[in-house]
């Protein structure tokens, strides 16, 4: 349920198409004469191949070739950044080794792609895929986090951060230090990855493929092909969730594009369930630790934050994991340390809430513990440190409602009930706790454009490249369209993920409604503008008028002194002989954006009930508050923070991607034995929006929120499950093993 929103909650847009099986994802397209392909992986960590037999795979029924590093398609642009990655970020620091897809017997990690294999059907190159053979001379492997931690780098450009006395915790009256450990987990959507890519002449590609951002993908291939990027069409309109790892091209679909080029037929790759494992990232293993120190009165005098993540030898990643420590609370000392270790393992890539939820499990965690050690009630300890300046970079937050959020997801939850006493409320045979954590996340607005096409018969399109991965951003469109302009609903049609259509940054990082709702809501201004003009103009239906004298609502513009006086726009525009009128607007954040700190915040509630005869802990109600700006769209605003509620139950819960270390292997790279929240583990959620306006951060008000709907879920459990046990685990997922362990 959606509370304290203005506008009125409309259905998705493309939610019927999406249903009924009309909305096309990137593998549902087919082209003539299209082949298939299968990646063969590797069966060791690291080490070289020494022999690789391709020769039955390669006189199996239907197949077009076998592609290895003996014989893979050049890749023109990647022998220009040997380093760093040609077909994903700008290249970054040399690491200890380079890896090129295809280009070497060097095996840098469990899975790594040793061949390609083409047939005219999928099941004819599975087949053929399988009876390809390899031998090799196997190196030890490393790939446990947990056994390097001391070895971690700091990454280049990402210094440590220090505000105040270093170490001051030592000298605070209350003091607390413990580590807190988050592990792999794998985005795991439901659609699976790759690309269809077709050489619709020597220099011309067409491509459909799974990514968050078209433009990307486009500049990306561009690089990879030394192409014109105006020569490559990129197409994906829908995609069937991404939650990161659609944020860079991978080094298997600039293979495709290669091998497809080499084959001259279009060719489509389709990763099965185990890939999506190993090669398109994971949120990466990562252990942190906090020292807090805090007086008597439950003021904050030092919190030292240190995380170490894993990455890849070939690839340095890093995220934001300390970051939300820097800012969040008024503490004169602060000092973050964020180091990585490279391992014999595939690079790890964002996933939903990035960093900054695994930096907000550990800090909330803490916040939590040492709220228990003053005797104080956690949201009042919060309260007692609570910022309305940034103590980081000194400046004001542009907007920042926490206390009021605080206060509604109290009431909503029932927070009265908690007892601070650990263990003290049952209900029959089940333990009772409730906690609560907060999240933020940066507020961003990149640069896009978006084009606006009023028709004569009153209905508007809107033309976006953005690619929608499913929180609902045609919809969000959509309304910010209709607020300016007064066109219902369903005469608003919305068209997006093609490259062919004006330029928008990819879907990440809670910024699309920001970025491209702010060029939609730029583009209809200026089509109300110009029909104020034509309107207002000598002999025009409302001549004389000031432009802030009128109101366009239903397709129709009238003055609001006199109501008598009115045109439709279909009026207009045909006395004016227009049969549309289009407009196309860039927009990007103002100077001012930078005088601010400008972020999205949440509260996250729950109430678990923990069996202690069992360990089985279940979440029995989450109550999620958003202070998040203005709300566009609320329906889809609740999905976003419904879904990352989900998420965050996984997180809390059952998430773990777990390794057999004396392969690097992965032991439950499938679906029955990686764990996400299912129905069973989802309680009804309460989704409550504070909806008050950013006055700086766009025209609309509004900021991201698909990131904070998982930041600090986590934490908000693990101190449930204390509240309810008196155990605290800091080790996720928070398993029955783990709170048995704990009650025994």
């Amino acid at each position: 349920m959606t509370k304290d929103t203005k506008n009125p909650p409309i259905d998705r847009v493309d939610g019927r198409m999406k249903v009924t099986g009309g909305a096309n994802y990137f593998a549902d397209f087919e082209l003539p004469n299209m082949a298939y392909c299968v990646i063969v992986g590797s069966e060791i960590a690291r080490g070289t191949i020494t022999s690789l037999d391709t020769k039955k795979a390669q006189g199996a029924p239907g197949v077009l070739g076998v592609f290895t590093h003996q014989n893979r398609p050049p890749i023109p642009g990647w022998d220009a950044t040997v380093g760093g990655p040609a077909d994903g970020p700008p290249p970054k620091p040399k690491t200890e080794e380079t890896y090129r897809i295809l280009s070497s017997p060097k095996i840098l990690f469990d899975g790594q792609p040793i061949a390609i294999v083409v047939a005219d059907t999928y099941e004819r190159a599975t087949y053929a895929a399988s009876l390809v053979k390899a031998t090799y001379a196997k190196q030890a492997a490393r790939t446990d986090l947990s056994k390097h931690v001391a070895e971690g780098i700091a990454p280049g450009g990402s210094g440590d951060y220090s505000r105040g006395k270093a170490d001051a915790h030592q000298t605070a009256p209350v003091t607390l230090e413990a580590q807190y450990t988050i592990p792999i987990e794998v985005h795991n959507p439901m659609e699976l990855h790759g690309i269809l890519a077709h050489w619709t002449g020597p220099d011309t590609l067409m491509i459909y493929a799974k990514t968050q951002g078209v433009n990307a993908t486009q500049n990306a291939m561009a690089q990879a092909f030394k192409l014109d990027p105006k020569n490559i069409h990129v197409h994906t309109e829908f995609m069937g969730g991404g939650f990161g790892m659609g944020l860079r091209t991978w080094p298997q679909e600039t293979a495709v594009v290669a091998i497809a080029r080499k084959i001259g037929r279009p060719l489509k790759l389709v990763m099965n369930r185990s890939q999506m494992f190993t090669l398109v990232g994971h949120r990466p293993y990562t252990v942190q630790t906090i020292r807090m120190g805090a007086d008597q009165t439950g003021k904050l005098v030092s919190i030292s934050h240190a995380a170490t993540a894993e990455t890849a030898r070939y690839e340095d990643f890093t995220e934001a994991t300390v970051n939300m420590t820097k800012f969040m609370y008024a503490c004169p000392n602060v000092s973050t340390r964020y180091r990585i270790v490279r391992l014999d393992r595939s690079v790890p890539i964002w996933m939903r809430g990035p960093g900054e939820a695994t930096g907000a499990f550990a800090l909330e965690s803490a916040m939590d513990e040492m709220a228990h050690k003053l005797n104080l009630d956690p949201i009042e300890f919060r309260l007692r440190n609570y910022t309305e300046t940034d103590p980081e970079h000194n400046r004001p937050y542009s907007s920042k409602h926490l206390k009021e959020a605080y206060q509604k997801g109290a009431e909503a939850i029932g927070w009265s009930n908690r007892k601070p006493q650990p263990g003290s409320l049952r209900e029959g045979n089940w333990l009772i706790g409730y906690g609560m954590s907060t999240g933020v996340f940066n507020a961003f607005r990149w640069e896009a454009s978006a084009r606006a096409l009023l028709k004569a018969d009153g209905s508007l399109t809107l033309q976006s490249a953005v690619t929608d991965i499913g929180p609902g951003t045609g919809t969000a469109l959509t309304m910010i369209a209709h607020n300016v302009l007064g066109v219902p609903v369903e005469r608003i049609k919305v068209e997006y993920g093609d490259t062919s259509l004006p330029k928008a940054p990819s879907q990440g990082g809670s910024a699309i409604v920001s970025a491209v709702g702010s060029a939609v809501f730029d583009a209809c201004t200026a089509i109300k503008q110009a029909l104020i003009e034509l309107a207002v103009k000598d002999g025009g239906s409302l001549a004389g008028r000031q432009a802030d004298e009128l109101t366009l609502a239903d397709g129709i513009l009238s003055a609001d002194k006199e109501p008598g006086k009115k045109v439709t726009v279909s009026e207009l525009m045909q006395a004016n002989n227009l049969t549309v009128i289009d407009r196309t607007k860039e927009s990007k954040a103002g100077p001012d954006h930078q005088k601010y700190s400008v972020y999205s915040f949440s509260v996250h509630f729950v109430q678990v009930r923990v069996n202690p005869m069992t360990g089985v802990v279940r979440v029995a109600k989450a109550v999620s508050v958003a202070d998040s700006g203005r709300i566009i769209s609320p329906k889809t605003a609740a999905s976003q923070m419904i879904g990352g509620v989900a998420g965050g139950i996984g997180m809390a819960l059952t998430e773990e991607a777990v390794i057999d270390h004396r392969f690097g292997r992965f032991v439950n790279n499938n679906f029955a034995d990686y764990h996400v929240a299912v129905h069973a583990d989802v309680p009804a959620i309460e989704t409550i929006m504070i909806d008050k306006p950013d006055p700086i951060i766009n025209p609309m008000g509004a900021k991201g929120m698909g990131e904070i709907a998982l930041i600090g879920f986590a934490g908000a459990v693990a101190n449930a499950v204390f509240n309810a046990t008196g155990q605290r685990v800091r080790h996720l997922p928070i398993t029955p093993d783990k709170v048995m362990q704990k009650l025994v």
